[in-house]
């Protein structure tokens, strides 16, 4: 009698992502993947190419080279999976976790939180700073400890997201492939979605709107699940009543959510140079309480590992109703 492959049903299906999820997660903390070589480098030139080959200004030449260099890989990754699940479930499984360990892990942010949190104990300002403007590539030479801490915080609850999170959904919900379509959106938009030169006309637009539907979901489920292992009422309070301030309404989602879900202050005017004016930049208060400081970075660390934690416990407990109701 022939077995039957992996995944079939929930509760297999639960327990196979639960497991890649958490061998790719180890994998990832034992031997961190270099990123900058091994996966932004080579999709910068595929964008490059795309773009040389389509650009003529227009949008609709920005979508067909959007579905060559996103919908097309992931749907080939798709294809292939389901082959290899049908015909070779280990194989299929091991496909999994390579593609997670390539487009998720807290290791592609993490080092520059851990280093700005280490340099502000230790009372290096100007090294934090440095670090800092490294991440967001962006200086920021006038920044103060708290709007250094700050900043830090807003990146690093960005960059979990869209690093950790929504990838884990994506992958929950569609397998390798979702993960990898969520991480090729996301760096087509970066590579075309946020430029605003005459010259590029608007290539780039459907890249980011395409971006801003993906992750319209994923965004939420994040917020949620920060609202739900933090201070909830006020992190549910920021999220309705601030998140609209924000100029980016999804990432003013996130970073409301978070804030109060800390109990901290994030947004507000900081001391940062600007390519403009170099004046301070007027961003709208998200959150309440204190302002932000070293212990705070120590606390959205925690947070960041009990939201994973929850994913992780939802996830097993869809394995157990299958197992138990199969």
């Amino acid at each position: 009698m022939q077995s039957r492959p992996w995944g079939r049903g929930w509760g297999e299906g639960s327990l196979v992502t639960l497991i890649s999820i958490v061998i790719a997660l180890v994998l990832e903390q034992v031997h961190a993947l270099s990123v900058q070589h091994a996966v932004r480098e080579p999709l910068a030139r595929m964008a490059a190419l795309l773009e040389d080959k389509f650009n003529d200004g227009g949008r609709s030449h920005g979508a067909i080279a959007w579905g060559l260099g996103v919908a097309l890989p992931a749907t080939l990754l798709s294809v292939l999976h389901a082959f290899l699940l049908y015909f070779q479930p280990l194989l299929a499984f091991l496909l999994g976790i390579g593609v997670l360990y390539l487009t998720m892990g807290f290791r592609q942010f993490s080092h520059y939180f851990t280093d700005i949190h280490l340099a502000l104990r230790l009372g290096e300002v100007e090294k934090a700073r440095e670090l800092l403007a490294q991440w967001r590539g962006r200086s920021g030479d006038r920044l103060t400890t708290s709007e250094v801490a700050r900043l830090a915080i807003e990146q690093a609850l960005l960059s979990s997201h869209r690093h950790v999170f929504a990838p884990l959904l994506w992958f929950a919900v569609l397998g390798p492939a979702g993960a990898l379509f969520y991480r090729l959106a996301h760096s087509f938009d970066e590579f075309w979605g946020e430029r605003s030169e005459l010259e590029f006309g608007e290539f780039g637009q459907f890249a980011h709107q395409a971006f801003e539907f993906i992750d319209w979901v994923p965004l939420r489920v994040t917020a949620a699940a920060f609202a739900v292992v933090g201070d909830f009422e006020d992190a549910v309070h920021c999220w309705r009543t601030q998140a609209d301030r924000w100029p980016d309404g999804g990432s003013g989602i996130l970073l409301a959510s978070g804030a109060g879900a800390l109990g901290v202050r994030l947004g507000m005017p900081v001391h940062d140079v600007t390519q403009d004016t170099g004046d301070a930049s007027d961003r709208p208060e998200l959150g309440l309480g204190e302002d932000a400081d070293p212990d705070f970075m120590q606390s959205t660390i925690g947070l960041v590992w009990r939201s994973l934690v929850l994913g992780l416990a939802v996830l097993a407990l869809i394995w157990v109703s299958g197992w138990v109701g199969g």
